[in-house]
């Protein structure tokens, strides 16, 4: 148990699901600790599956805004959605700090929210007249590395 601890520390994600297993595992060797062992496991593996989807959201944001950003002729809120973003690339190094083990699938998270969020973006510049349905083709076939949702980079000459 005391090498445990330590993943707690550096991978939550890891951790909880290590925890879930071992549970289940206790329940499978009879136990005669009265838990309900299985439902136990299952909140334990939660909490890190609510961390991938803390993680999916943030994703989801970046590339929301990041396609605003560039497929909005609009001057504002273009600030606004800057913010945003650099908001979410802080949450997204929070979420890998504390578990680093959710970077393995980070190509298939952003593979798995980039359709949602161009939807998104699509909406919302649907509901201000910023675009066109000529735009749609380009807009849908937008899509944006790693590098570019978690690094620096902003599209364009973006102030």
């Amino acid at each position: 148990m005391a090498g445990v601890k330590p993943l707690y520390h550096q991978d939550f994600v890891a951790w909880s699901k290590e925890q879930a297993e071992a549970l289940r595992a206790s329940a499978r060797d009879g136990s005669n600790q009265l838990l309900d062992w299985e439902n136990l496991a299952e909140e334990i593996e939660s909490l890190g599956i609510s961390q991938r989807a803390a993680l999916r959201s943030q994703i989801r944001r970046i590339i929301r805004h990041l396609a605003k950003l560039e497929h909005s002729p609009a001057i504002e809120p273009r600030r606004g959605w800057i913010e945003s973003i650099v908001d979410a690339r802080a949450e997204i190094e929070d979420l890998l700090e504390i578990s680093p083990s959710l970077k393995t699938e980070l190509d298939q998270d952003i593979a798995s929210q980039t359709k949602r969020a161009i939807d998104l973006a699509i909406r919302d510049l649907r509901a201000h007249n910023e675009i066109q349905n000529a735009d749609l083709p380009r807009l849908h076939g937008t899509s944006y590395t790693e590098e570019q949702i978690l690094g620096d980079w902003l599209p364009g000459a973006v102030e």
